[in-house]
């Protein structure tokens, strides 16, 4: 099974890969939009993307993703993230990594180290390779990083600015492989029209059924300004007579547009 996430090697997103699969049929890419792209095209088994962070929210290049290509979900991974401070010696200026990791240590480097220069790359991974090439410049990443090649020093662990940072991931696959077994569904719904209530009816079905809704989401359609596409999670699978009735309802709903069933799935952890 080959298994594309990104990369390169040491993110966040291979820790949550290595779960699907062995190191030597993992293959990196830097755009989620191409992982669920290449999935849905055939050319990759399985794909592994971030959806969302607990504090810095959704990833929404993941959820565009999902509404223009084709792809079923099959798992849920959740990575506790734990930055740490890497560098070749405490000498730098400048801290280099993923904006969200950026963004989730903000008080820690606000606190101890203000006067450096924030510099957004692609991955929590580039930027520990840029810390490797020049020492005037610091990473923050998971503390293994400095374990897989000369001349890093873990300066400080646990860097993030709340314990509770984690990251959930899916994984994906073609759409015929999609499940209807698991304690949780995705789908993702476009009604095609705007008028007063139309969110109400169309989340009405779940409570009345009492499903859970465990995330619901807009972004927008890209056919025009103020168009959107909801992108919906609940607390209950496919193979359930309630969710099926429920969908059916919201289908009735929005006869002009379309409902995505992504699929049903279970949640593991990785730390």
């Amino acid at each position: 099974m080959n298994v594309l996430t990104l990369g390169p090697s040491g993110t966040y997103s291979h820790r949550a890969a290595s779960a699907v699969a062995d190191d030597e049929n993992i293959e990196f890419s830097e755009s989620v939009t191409a992982i669920v792209e290449s999935v849905s095209e055939g050319e990759y088994d399985r794909g592994v993307v971030p959806v969302e962070n607990s504090i810095e929210g959704s990833v929404t290049e993941s959820l565009d993703a999902f509404a223009n290509y084709d792809v079923a979900v099959l798992r849920e991974i959740i990575t506790p993230i734990r930055h740490a401070l890497l560098a070749q010696d405490e000498d730098f200026e400048t801290v280099a990594s993923h904006a969200q990791a950026l963004a989730q240590c903000r008080e820690y480097l606000e606190v101890h180290y203000p006067d450096a220069d924030l510099e957004a790359v692609a991955s929590t991974a580039r930027g520990v390779q840029r810390a490797r090439e020049d020492d005037s410049i610091a990473a923050i990443g998971h503390p293994a990083n400095a374990e897989n090649g000369a001349p890093l020093s873990v300066l400080a662990e646990d860097i993030q600015d709340r314990s509770s940072n984690a990251t959930r991931f899916l994984v994906v696959a073609p759409v015929d492989e999609r499940t209807e077994a698991g304690s949780k569904t995705s789908f993702i719904v476009y009604p095609s029209e705007d008028r007063p209530g139309l969110l109400l009816e169309m989340l009405e079905p779940f409570a009345e059924r009492d499903i859970n809704l465990t995330r619901v989401e807009s972004r927008p359609s890209g056919e025009r300004l103020g168009d959107y596409v909801f992108h919906i999670d609940i607390a209950a699978g496919l193979y359930e007579e309630r969710t099926q009735d429920a969908l059916a309802d919201v289908e009735s709903l929005t006869a002009d547009g379309w409902v995505r069933r992504l699929g049903s799935y279970d949640s593991e952890t990785v730390v």
